[in-house]
């Protein structure tokens, strides 16, 4: 008989199946903590709800980087606002490369550790982080020259120019420190260590809190640097993070531990990564610019239009955060499963997720049938404002359940390493779909502002309902990596 592999030693060493009794007071507080458990095998429900709570926590405190900037610099006046606003829909477009590279970093790194070979895992992270870098430092480079042209062609003031190009330079610029906080973070997550991601946003959260109205406002010998302070905190915040995460990767003991012996060029592997991550920020680049169009196709009704439609959004993309934490929880849970060769497994949890999903969304949804109009008014008291924000968020209402399935199946997809499938499902629904449809209902059909949102909910129901058809078809089971 021959003897297992050292890296089979170190996993069984390290990891123990989900248990499967543990109360939900404990589930909660063990999923906070992080543990070592092997989630290929055990019950899935409690795998699911370990794995989702801190990326839903990762998410949420992602959220809050833009919060704190947007709350101080308020303070500073509309063209400060502006500034910061702009350089956001860059960092949006820009974001598409690394969510991308998580993507695959994700797939490759999860299948390896349901192999049970967090040696290939750990080469596999040194690929992606490398990939990462090597990406990351042209566009820096790239932000920084061209920082104050494109604050004017996105339409700054020249005031708005003139006070933030410097903030979008070093915004642009750290590119460099964004990049690798979000590609270990997928890496942890596809090694099952969410908890360890979870804790450096908390840390760098924690840090750009206390110094952006140090560096804002000034305080003491601390001078006070305006719009330019928040750049700077967030991006020590940000690095902060960085340097917790590459801490844990490099001092051993976790479920990935990164050494020298990891340092080598291996061409399959960055094969793999740059084919399901080509796909996967496809993936992104469609939807935004769907998004995009709409925005544009809404803003022709008027300001207060494009107020409510701007409000409705924030308010499903916040209520649907812990849907995302528990699809990144899928493709992690998928990743594993394949590579301990039990599509069975793969397949049950996709299923739950959407399940526990549908459930939950439903909740939000009769939430937002029962009190729309009293939601809005929290937030403005601008009559027609309220008026297309509560209308669009009851349409949206309608078709927010069928979205489980168009947050959960294209993550199972992706999980699996077939990214094309959702690639090729996304442009036909937004863009053979909802951008038509939405010029038609808005124009043509008379419906005018509410008629974007007819197109968004229709558009969900097709997307849900084509992905769990093709996920059905189960031909994702087959995907080597």
């Amino acid at each position: 008989m021959s003897q297992p592999s050292l890296s089979a030693e170190l996993t069984s060493e390290a990891s123990s199946p989900v248990p499967a009794r543990l109360g939900w007071r404990a589930a909660l507080a063990e999923a906070v903590r992080g543990t070592h458990h092997d989630f290929s095998t055990g019950p899935v429900d409690r795998a699911l709800l370990l794995l989702s709570i801190p990326m839903v926590l990762e998410m949420v405190m992602e959220s809050v980087f833009a919060l704190v900037d947007v709350f101080f610099v308020s303070r500073l006046g509309a063209d400060a606002v502006a500034t910061v606003g702009l350089t956001e829909s860059m960092l949006t477009l820009a974001y598409t490369v690394p969510l991308g590279l998580s993507i695959g970093a994700t797939a490759l790194i999860s299948r390896r550790m349901g192999e049970k070979d967090p040696e290939r895992a750990a080469r596999a992270a040194v690929q992606t982080l490398g990939l990462g870098f090597l990406l990351a430092l042209p566009m820096s480079v790239l932000g920084v020259l061209f920082a104050r042209p494109l604050l004017s062609a996105l339409g700054g003031s020249p005031a708005v120019v003139a006070q933030g190009t410097v903030y979008t330079q070093v915004m642009l610029g750290s590119f460099v420190i964004v990049m690798p906080l979000f590609l270990i973070s997928a890496i942890l997550r596809g090694a099952g260590d969410a908890a360890t991601s979870m804790r450096a946003l908390l840390l760098a959260n924690s840090v750009n809190l206390v110094l952006a109205p140090v560096f804002i406002f000034g305080l003491g010998p601390v001078p006070g640097l305006g719009v330019l302070g928040a750049a700077i905190a967030t991006t020590v915040g940000r690095g902060t993070g960085v340097l917790y995460q590459l801490y844990r990767l490099l001092r051993g003991g976790g479920r990935l531990c990164l050494g020298r012996r990891h340092l080598s060029v291996e061409p399959a592997t960055l094969g793999a990564l740059l084919r399901l991550s080509g796909g996967a920020i496809l993936q992104s680049v469609l939807g935004l610019s769907s998004w995009l169009v709409l925005m544009r196709l809404v803003a022709s009704f008027g300001s207060a239009a494009m107020a409510g439609y701007t409000l409705v959004m924030r308010i499903i993309l916040f209520a649907q955060q812990p849907s995302w934490g528990m699809s990144h929880a899928v493709g992690t849970l998928v990743g594993q499963s394949l590579g301990a060769r039990d599509a069975e497994r793969a397949e049950r949890v996709t299923w739950r997720a959407s399940f526990f999903t549908v459930l939950f969304l439903g909740a939000v949804s009769l939430v937002f049938l029962t009190f729309s109009e009293p939601l809005i008014r929290a937030f403005t008291v601008e009559a027609e404002v309220v008026f297309h924000a509560s209308r669009g968020l009851r349409i949206l209402s309608w078709g927010l359940i069928l979205y489980a399935f168009v947050t959960i199946i294209p993550h199972a997809f992706n999980g699996a390493g077939d990214t094309r499938t959702p690639t090729v499902v996304n442009l036909a629904c937004s863009w053979g779909l909802q951008i038509p449809l939405a010029y038609a209902l808005t124009g043509p059909a008379g419906l005018g502002p509410e008629g974007a949102f007819l197109a968004i909910a229709i558009t969900y129901a097709a997307l849900g309902a084509v992905s769990a058809a093709l996920f059905r078809q189960g031909k994702w089971k087959a995907q080597c990596l």
